[in-house]
């Protein structure tokens, strides 16, 4: 069963609470994503670390019930 957008968004927030989170769906099916995360937290990191911590976020989700995630993260 696919994830909602609103559920990915929520989970990220919980896990990076100062981020702000845009969510499209690029297929139309619930089932392939793109999220754009800005935050804070971010800052000083390099880029495969701050889409870790997304991922992290997202509790072992990806690749499972949320298949595929083109994700974009960028420092406020």
């Amino acid at each position: 069963m696919p994830m909602a957008a609103d559920e990915i968004a929520e989970l990220i927030k919980a896990g990076i609470p100062d981020a702000a989170v845009e969510i499209t769906d690029l297929a139309g099916d619930g089932d392939h994503y793109a999220a754009k995360v800005v935050s804070e937290s971010f800052r000083g990191l390099p880029r495969v670390r701050q889409h870790q911590k997304v991922y992290e976020a997202l509790g072992g989700r990806m690749g499972g019930v949320l298949h595929a995630l083109q994700l974009t993260t960028a420092v406020p």
